[in-house]
């Protein structure tokens, strides 16, 4: 490591640990809410009337409020990391400068949507959930432990992506699953393509956790031989953060996008049924990626751990 690197991870004397890559992960959190914006505004844009755009925009919002959510929280982490390796570490000044961070993200993104979206009620929606997201992701890297902060949003990132990745898969699924011509048949493929993919993105939510941990551990390390190592907890949590704030994201979109999801139900009882099935399938994904990536994030972190010295071999020189 050069100097100038290990001045980069070197938090203030006696100061918390340094999340690594904070540059990389809010360009590419950025990156992702604008892309989650523009494909959204593309997706109304191409809608022949009013009824269906405010079909497509409930539709799109859940994954612009997480792409927000994660990119306020990158941003600020980035912000307050800067802050920390210049010797500012106290506890209010981080949180309000998380907090702070968050809301240029927030007023940036509802600037961009006022500016290019229609001017309706639909697009205040849009954009004020889309704030509030990215203010609530700026508070959470308010926290001290910024390496778990990182691995958080880290792995939340990486499963935004897969989750729209996985889209692709999903007809070739249906068939897997034997979706036929009948209505149950049909609905007892969707079930189990719904949690394959939830499964899988658990899986690579906590696998993504621990390799972030892990290697801040080793920068760290780097840095100072003395560092102590992240205890299980850290895993534990890191792990769990994608599904917590897939579940926050979906609170935000309850309460801030109520009155376009109330709005679209009410266009006919198809939308009012898909709203409704739509909302589970979220909820249901948000609980299997909180537990399986919980899961998988520690026992990646057991797996590094030796095993425990017995009574009869001899204590280590030191």
């Amino acid at each position: 490591m050069t100097g100038d690197e290990a001045s980069a991870d070197r938090p203030a004397a006696g100061g918390p640990p340094l999340a690594p890559g904070t540059p990389v992960l809010a360009l590419l959190a950025l990156g992702w809410l604008a892309a989650m914006l523009w494909s959204t505004r593309e997706a109304i844009n191409s809608a022949a009337a009013g009824i269906t755009a405010v079909s497509l925009s409930a539709f799109a919002l859940p994954g612009v409020i997480s792409a927000a959510l994660v990119a306020g929280g990158a941003f600020a982490l980035f912000g307050v990391d800067l802050l920390a390796r210049r010797g500012s570490e106290r506890l209010t000044l981080r949180f309000v400068a998380a907090i702070g961070t968050g809301l240029l993200v927030g007023l940036a993104a509802a600037f961009a949507i006022n500016l290019t979206y229609a001017d309706n009620a639909t697009t205040n929606v849009i954009a004020g959930t889309t704030a509030a997201a990215a203010i609530i992701g700026g508070a959470v890297a308010g926290a001290r432990t910024a390496p778990v902060v990182g691995a958080v949003l880290t792995a939340a990132l990486g499963t935004l992506v897969f989750v729209v990745a996985f889209s692709r898969a999903r007809d070739p699924l249906f068939d897997l699953f034997g979706a036929g011509d009948t209505q149950e048949s049909l609905l007892t493929a969707a079930k189990w393509v719904s949690r394959t993919e939830s499964l899988l993105a658990g899986l690579l939510a906590g696998l993504l956790a621990f390799g972030y941990l892990a290697w801040a551990r080793r920068r760290a390390v780097r840095v100072d031989a003395g560092t102590p190592a992240p205890r299980w907890p850290a895993y534990l949590l890191a792990g769990a953060g994608p599904g917590l704030l897939l579940l926050v994201a979906e609170v935000i979109l309850r309460v801030g996008g109520r009155d376009l999801l109330d709005l679209a139900s009410t266009l006919s009882e198809a939308d009012a049924v898909a709203q409704t099935a739509l909302g589970t399938s979220r909820i249901d994904n948000g609980i299997w990626v909180l537990f399986v990536g919980a899961l998988t994030a520690m026992i990646a972190f057991g797996r590094t751990l030796g095993p425990a010295p017995t009574d009869d071999e001899p204590a280590e020189k030191v």
